[in-house]
């Protein structure tokens, strides 16, 4: 039986024995020939060998059209895309072109299966999920995508059909390199007619996974599209290295849900808390699952991938889970941060809108996202209280988030603040703002959200609102402590001190500062200083640990 070994160096040498003798005499000559990547034929230059470690020349004398037109005379012709293959090898050879179609340069590169390469995301090809593979070219996108092929038709039993434009995935010839396994090869006559093979694969032949190589068009993700809507499992490489460059194409953006400029009423700007003019996610993604190759055995695993793409539109950190793998074969999870749920999209019928999360900083603390969160005060307190949790999504019309929260630590309990009216279960207003018949006031009250409304803005009139409904869920609060005017007076200057340095701050680093650290603050006055922090278009960050735990300011 042939070993994988024994394959590969036979189809090296027939590699080698298309290359002008002299050529091959030189890389012959070299020790780690095996590690061999590309071999670069250019007229008038010196012949060229790529390995891994390194470029060498191979010999001194420069390459001829004679030498060219050997090499094309050993492959045969070459197709719409320049490329040719060698029958039943996976090496690719590619033409450079003059103006008059002549060849004056040309790329070999070495082709080989490796096995092994999907044990870092099998998990994610058994589970039946749609993944998009991203990578510079070289990083090994096509090697994967030819080993998923194999497990998924000889290991998972499925029926497997690839998708092969420039017979890349299972080589050139009419039957198929032995590294696919028993999956099915369609061959593409021309680039331009991949869309329409791809179509065809599902309408004819009842694949259960199709493989795609290069997605570079727009009819191509248009048909993507289609053949994920039929339940076939897709997997699949694009060009782009990461998939912030994705998101931003406006060829392939569709992959993940497409990006379109939506203009928010004056109303509903103000229940998100964003300007008028915002991004959004078009549909749903056709993949599920993208992934960032970055080395043969590191990869950036985002999961979710419409959630993704919302949290990045709107701004918040994108976090994916980082996964490597060892000489032994064992992979290593690093998990990525609790994603922001961000709210849905206009066309999900659910239209109940997940709370930002939190995430843990590396130094142990947790560490709130530069937006303001809308779950404050569970971690424990100094006593290692929990706190009391009540049942209350609060929107605030007229009432400061920095009373609430102020009167919430006081009672030892927590609550959730939301921005958007649609995602309350009450109503938090002054007399004077009720009195006004304000249109928030009437949409609530026609949408049964009870409405609670305090005589002032102050800690006291909170602390009672929050007694309130404690006693209706059956909650016993803390006490209020003693002179809470005093308190309430003592926070309104500390806030008032806040501010002044953080604009103190944003002056220095738009003066040329890089950063500036601010001093240690408590939670809700840091939350406050990170929301200036966004208002001078400045970034933001907590560092260090309770109570030392301050606010830097720095330039995005």
């Amino acid at each position: 039986m042939v070993t994988v070994e024994q394959l590969a160096q036979d189809e090296l040498q027939q590699l080698l024995a298309v290359l002008p003798e002299r050529i091959t005499q030189k890389l012959r000559e070299q020790e780690e020939l095996d590690d061999l990547l590309e071999v670069i034929l250019d007229l008038g230059r010196l012949p060229e060998a790529r390995f891994s470690h390194g470029d060498v020349l191979l010999g001194e004398d420069p390459v001829s059209r004679e030498d060219l037109q050997y090499v094309v005379s050993g492959i045969g012709s070459f197709g719409d895309d320049n490329r040719a293959g060698m029958e039943r090898t996976l090496h690719r050879i590619s033409a450079i072109r003059n103006r008059s179609g002549s060849v004056v340069g040309i790329t070999c590169r070495v082709g080989r299966a490796v096995f092994g390469t999907i044990k870092i995301i099998e998990d994610l090809a058994y589970g039946g999920q749609n993944i998009l593979l991203l990578g510079r070219p070289g990083v090994g996108k096509t090697t994967m995508l030819r080993e998923v092929a194999r497990v998924l038709a000889d290991e998972a039993r499925k029926r497997v059909i690839i998708v092969d434009t420039s017979n890349e995935i299972a080589g050139d010839g009419d039957i198929p390199h032995p590294a696919i396994g028993h999956s099915r090869r369609m061959q593409v006559p021309t680039p331009t007619e991949q869309h329409g093979v791809m179509i065809e694969a599902v309408e004819n032949h009842m694949p259960q996974v199709i493989i795609i190589d290069e997605m570079g068009t727009t009819q191509e993700a248009a048909a993507a599209r289609t053949i994920a809507e039929r339940g076939v499992q897709l997997v699949a490489t694009a060009h782009g290295n990461t998939l912030d460059n994705l998101i931003m194409n406006p060829t392939l953006s569709d992959l993940v849900g497409g990006v379109q400029t939506v203009t928010l009423g004056d109303q509903e700007a103000r229940f998100r808390g964003t300007q008028k003019t915002v991004l959004e996610r078009k549909a749903p993604p056709t993949f599920d699952v993208v992934v960032e190759i970055r080395d043969w055995d590191e990869v950036l695993v985002h999961e979710d991938v419409a959630q993704v793409v919302d949290q990045w539109l709107r701004g918040y950190p994108v976090e994916p889970e980082v996964r490597r793998m060892d000489a032994e074969g064992n992979v290593s999870r690093t998990a990525a941060s609790r994603p922001s749920e961000v709210g849905q999209t206009p066309w999900s019928g659910n239209d109940v809108r997940g709370r930002r999360g939190r995430k843990r900083s590396q130094d142990g603390g947790t560490e709130y996202d530069r937006y303001p969160p809308e779950t404050f005060r569970d971690e424990p307190d100094a006593n290692g209280s929990a706190g009391r949790r009540l049942d209350a999504r609060i929107f605030l019309f007229g009432v400061s988030r920095d009373k609430v929260e102020a009167a919430l630590a006081e009672r030892e309990a927590t609550a959730e603040i939301v921005s958007e009216l649609r995602r309350a279960n009450l109503l938090l207003t002054t007399k004077n703002h009720y009195r006004r018949g304000s249109q928030l006031v009437r949409i609530a009250e026609s949408n049964n959200v009870p409405v609670y409304v305090l005589r002032k803005n102050t800690v006291p009139q909170v602390s009672e609102f929050l007694t309130s409904i404690a006693r209706d869920q059956g909650i016993d609060l803390a006490p209020p402590r003693r002179g809470s005017e005093e308190r309430e007076e003592a926070n309104a200057d500390a806030m008032a001190a806040a501010r002044a340095e953080v604009e103190d701050a944003a002056r220095r680093v738009q003066e040329g500062e890089f950063s500036v650290q601010l001093g240690p603050q408590r939670p809700y006055i840091r939350r406050l200083q990170h929301m200036l922090a966004e208002e001078f278009n400045l970034a933001s960050t907590s560092r260090g640990r309770d109570p030392q735990r301050g606010v830097l300011i720095y330039r995005p």
